[in-house]
């Protein structure tokens, strides 16, 4: 019989955790609001009996809770997991799933990002393959959410990773008035099973990041500091719903280019964290090659 454990994971978000499994639970994806809509989960269920918990996410691998505000998630998280470490060890069903059953809506919450103009959108399933970056409607042509999105008038720019939606707002429109309506619009449109991004635009990214593996035009200080920002640098910034890429590298003055895109692009802390963070790095890890790293937004 399988042993499960359970792994505790923060999001930026601080009312919602996510308890990650070392098994696989279930096949769909699920999201509950209440006891009532957890007729078919349950564990779900009794999740809901505990009082604080306000929504339960429930994907392959992950369960993800949101909490009411009457408790703060460092007193309870702990034995929330213990719950459920026991619930799952002792072969309690999770999901009661049926392939005849209805398509369960897909699940996306809201996390803040350092940059207060950004709202990174999770979903509970992957929505893109590669990275894509949108300025405006003209540039989103190619994906009908994108395209959709900026049809909203406060949307500036949109973000896509893997599993999340970055929208960057304009300062006509405050979080708190918009972040629910882009939440089920995004949730309610991923949910329908609608195109994100079209497959030519998916083809061609490919294509250029083949393109650009193959090509040896890099020197081999370049080729190491890429693979320093894939390894220790791409990973934190795309939790904060962003991406670096390299663009270039000085030999004379030591100078390394890099691009931010997402919630990178144009955020306040962003100085700080290339010049404390990246830019520290690469000088420990590469000695007096690199002298400075300067950033271009995406």
């Amino acid at each position: 019989m399988k042993e499960y454990n359970i792994t505790i994971v923060a999001t930026n978000n601080p009312k919602i955790i996510k308890l990650e499994a070392n098994h696989f639970l279930v096949k769909g994806n699920y999201e509950y609001k209440n006891i009532d809509e957890a007729k078919n989960s349950p564990l779900a269920q009794q999740l809901f009996y505990l009082p604080f918990i306000k929504t339960v996410y429930i994907a392959s691998n992950f369960i993800a809770l949101e909490r009411f505000d009457i408790v703060d998630w460092q007193d309870v998280k702990d034995d929330v997991a213990q719950q459920l470490v026991e619930y799952l060890n002792a072969g309690e069903p999770i999901v009661n799933e049926d392939q005849d059953l209805k398509k369960q809506p897909v699940s996306v919450y809201a996390e803040v990002t350092p940059n207060p103009a950004v709202m990174k959108f999770v979903c509970n399933k992957r929505i893109v393959p590669a990275v894509f970056e949108f300025k405006n409607i003209d540039e989103a042509k190619e994906s009908p959410l994108a395209k959709a999105l900026f049809h909203f008038p406060f949307v500036k720019e949109v973000f896509f990773d893997e599993n999340y939606v970055s929208v960057t707002k304009y300062e006509v429109a405050d979080w708190e008035e918009i972040n629910m309506q882009l939440r089920e619009f995004i949730r309610d449109f991923l949910g329908d099973g609608k195109e994100v991004v079209s497959a030519e635009a998916i083809q061609k990214t490919k294509e250029t990041v083949t393109e650009n593996n193959t090509q040896s035009q890099y020197d081999d200080t370049s080729k190491q500091i890429i693979d320093i920002l894939e390894e220790y640098v791409k990973p934190a910034v795309a939790s904060d719903g962003g991406n670096i890429m390299f663009q270039s590298y000085e030999e004379a003055s030591g100078t390394v280019s890099v691009i931010l895109q997402g919630a990178c692009s144009g955020c306040p802390s962003s100085t700080f964290t290339l010049k404390n963070g990246i830019e520290t790095m690469l000088k420990n890890m590469m000695g007096d090659k690199v002298r400075e790293v300067v950033a271009l937004n995406g």
